[in-house]
Parts: C-alpha cells; structure tokens; sequence
C-alpha cells in the first residue's frame, strides 16, 4: 500500500507550477458519465493548485478534436493539452504542433501497462501520456441465450462459433436479430492482428513509413466474409452507418439482438442499459477467425499530447495535469466507471487490493485478454498518416459488401483506395 501511495504522489507531479497559468484541455467525450469524471478531476487539480486552471472543454468526436487542435495551432490559439485516438498519433506526430512530452520533464512509463506503452511508442520514443485504452469484446445477452438453448457460460470464440450459435438462435424464433455490428474498421484492425497480420507494410509503420496496405490479403478477406455471411444468413442488423457503434449498443439494450462486438469502453454504459431493460449481460473474449492462433488485441482509445506552441508555463502545468488525470487511483476510478483498461500496473493493484475484479467478473474478462496479448508488430498496431481515409474506405468497403457487392470486387477496390490515400499522404515527406 506505501508503494501505492508514493506513486499516487509523484502522479500528482513535483513541477513548481507558474501561478496565473490557465490550462484548456480539448477532450473527446461528450456523455455525461465521461466528462463529468474529467470535469471533476480538472476542478480537483485546480482546487490543489492555486492560481493555475484547468478548464476541460468537449471539442467533439476523434478526428474533429485533432483536426481542430491543429486549425488553433496554426493560428497560435492551440489548446495546451489534446485527447488524440491513438490511430492518429502518426498524423499528430506529423502535424508538427505538439511537442514529445519528455522534452517538458523526464516522464517514466514503467509503471504503465506494456502492451499501452508498445503503441505509443514511435520510433522508441513515448510521445504522450496513454490515457483511455480499449479493446473489443463480446457482449450478449445471457436470458436470450437461454431462451433458445444455448449456454452462456460459453459463448462463441470464433466466427464459427457465432455463425453456429446464430443459426440456433434463429432457430428458436424469438423474433430478435442475432448480432448488431456495424461496418467499424477497428474491429477490421484487432481482427488482422489476432491473425498476426499487419495492416500496412513496414512492420506496421513502426520501422518505416506506410506506404501501402494489407487490406486485400487473406487475413482481410476473412473479416469480409464474416460479414457477408451475418448478412446473407439474416443474422446481422445496424443502423445503416459508419462505424455507428452507438447505434448498435442501442439495438443490443433494448434486447433487439442477441450480441454485438464492441470495446471495453463501452462497458459501463451497456451495463446500465442491460440494468435498465432487465436482462444479465454476458462478456467474452473477442469472436476471431477460425484456424488462427490467437495473437492478440490491439489497444484502442487515446492518449494526451501537449502543444508545442503552448507557454513553458502551460506546458509544465498541462503534463502536470495529464499525469495527475493518469495516477494510480484516478486511473483505478476510471476503470471503473467507464471499462476502459487502468492503464497502470499499480491501478491493477489497487483494484486487486479493493477486490473490484471479484465484484465485478465482467470486468476481468478484457483484462486477461489484454494480459494474453503476443507482443509483436501485428498486435502493436499499424502507424500510418493515412489513418483517417484508410478507415473510412475499409468500411465503406465492408458496407457493399452488406450491400451485396462480392468480398473480392469490394476488398480488392478498398485496398486500392486505402493504398492511394497512404501515397496521397507521403507526398507531403518527400
């Protein structure tokens, strides 16, 4: 427990804060639940820290946040600290706004899950401070299960699994939709790794820069197929859009489907709506593509970058903050709340020490799957520029095929698209 104290302590950070320093912290979440946690911990910080503020602002989703940040930035007006997602560290790296955070105060990540700490590490050097990570898992719904004969303390594995478990399912006509998935090129992303497949070449654009993708191989044609086969069984149902995960934990609430793969962060919102429409939710590991060895989970979710036009007096004081916002029981708080992983060894600690993971049993599944994760280039995730398009053509792609395009005329087609706005990118490092 001292141990755990000290490090609670020197989270808190030994800078001698500049007074009169007014930090703006461009967040990500616009829920309730989420930024009120970050409301509160920027009241907290300011409240300890006379004369020094930080005021926490919602700036919108992922891409509008960074997007933003780097429109202020050019116009000298950048907030000093910014939620980046964690696929858009290559292009935030690029961007040339935000500053290494080692180069502010030497900052030790050794305390840090290793898994959070090998994705944000470019080119051996952790440019920001992990914050909110994720991976996917399996949610169902365990009375569903049982009202058409399957067993809920062992669901699906594989897509195989899924697809056998759907066909049974729609079998007892319970008048529900299997699975509620949606086209979401992150799960496109952890399904390329659990087959130790890259996603772009160079190692993943860790020992060089991407300049083309692994869309159109074997291992993407399996996502594809999975998806071709949901719809063309009648098992799949979404809301017609993009990455559209909202939707689909909606669908998956209010008990109109058996399942749906979504990530951990959404854990706590899912549990409320499970509560609140009277149904037991069951957890598991994510459904991965049959004959694979299982590789691992890519970690999702953000981190926080600090502006490099900002003031050395903002600077100091918006790490101060980020470390603070990252401590051993703040992080063990946030784990809590939301299902995001505590990205700390000594949170897991603590939430040891709390018995919080024999409370609540939901919450380790995601975490051992985290801890079973083969460290190598696959599951460390792909670096690349082009993220944002990459991501969008992949399930634009996934989309026709629902639509009834053929797996090979629509991966075929969005790993051309994908490869051309990776080329497109790099023009601008020539």
């Amino acid at each position: 427990m001292k141990k755990l104290i000290m490090l609670s302590l020197l989270a808190l950070g030994s800078t001698t804060l500049a007074q009169g320093t007014t930090v703006e912290f461009w967040h990500t979440f616009g829920d309730a639940k989420r930024s009120d946690w970050i409301a509160a911990r920027a009241d907290e910080y300011t409240k300890a820290h006379p004369g020094v503020k930080v005021v926490a602002v919602f700036r919108g989703n992922s891409n509008e946040t960074l997007q933003s940040s780097i429109l202020a930035a050019r116009q000298n007006k950048a907030p000093a600290l910014v939620q980046v997602d964690g696929v858009s560290s290559q292009l935030a790296l690029d961007s040339g706004v935000f500053q290494p955070v080692g180069s502010i105060k030497s900052v030790d990540f050794g305390d840090y899950l290793k898994p959070v700490v090998s994705y944000y590490t470019i080119q051996g050097q952790v440019n920001s401070v992990p914050f909110n990570s994720s991976s996917p898992v399996l949610y169902f719904n365990k009375d569903l299960m049982l009202k058409a004969g399957l067993d809920p303390k062992n669901p699906p594995t594989t897509f195989g699994g899924v697809l056998k478990a759907c066909a049974k399912f729609d079998a007892a006509q319970l008048g529900v939709k299997c699975v509620a998935l949606t086209p979401f090129s992150w799960l496109f992303e952890q399904w390329m790794s659990e087959q130790n497949a890259v996603l772009v070449d160079n190692n993943n654009g860790r020992t060089g820069r991407a300049t083309s993708t692994n869309i159109d191989s074997a291992a993407g044609r399996k996502v594809y197929q999975f998806y071709k086969d949901l719809q063309d069984k009648g098992y799949l149902t979404n809301t017609g859009k993009l990455a559209d995960t909202v939707g689909t934990n909606a669908i998956f609430t209010s008990q109109k489907a058996l399942m749906t793969i979504n990530s951990t962060a959404g854990l706590g919102n899912i549990l409320d709506g499970a509560k609140q429409n009277g149904f037991q939710l069951g957890v598991g590991v994510l459904p991965i593509p049959d004959g694979s060895k299982r590789n691992g989970v890519v970690i999702g979710g953000a981190s926080l970058w600090v502006a490099k036009g900002a003031s050395k007096p903002e600077a100091e004081t918006a790490l101060d903050f980020a470390l603070f916002m990252t401590n051993t029981a703040n992080m063990a708080s946030w784990h809590k709340l939301t299902g995001y992983y505590p990205v700390r060894s000594s949170s897991v600690d603590l939430l040891r020490k709390q018995g919080w993971f024999s409370s609540s049993p939901l919450q380790i599944v995601a975490y051992k799957q985290l801890l079973k994760t083969v460290p190598n280039v696959a599951s460390a995730g792909a670096l690349s520029g082009a993220t944002i398009q990459t991501r969008t053509i992949i399930e634009q792609g996934m989309q026709k095929v629902l639509g009834g395009q053929s797996v090979d005329s629509a991966i075929v087609s969005a790993s051309e698209q994908a490869n051309a706005a990776i080329a497109d990118y790099n023009k601008n490092f020539r």
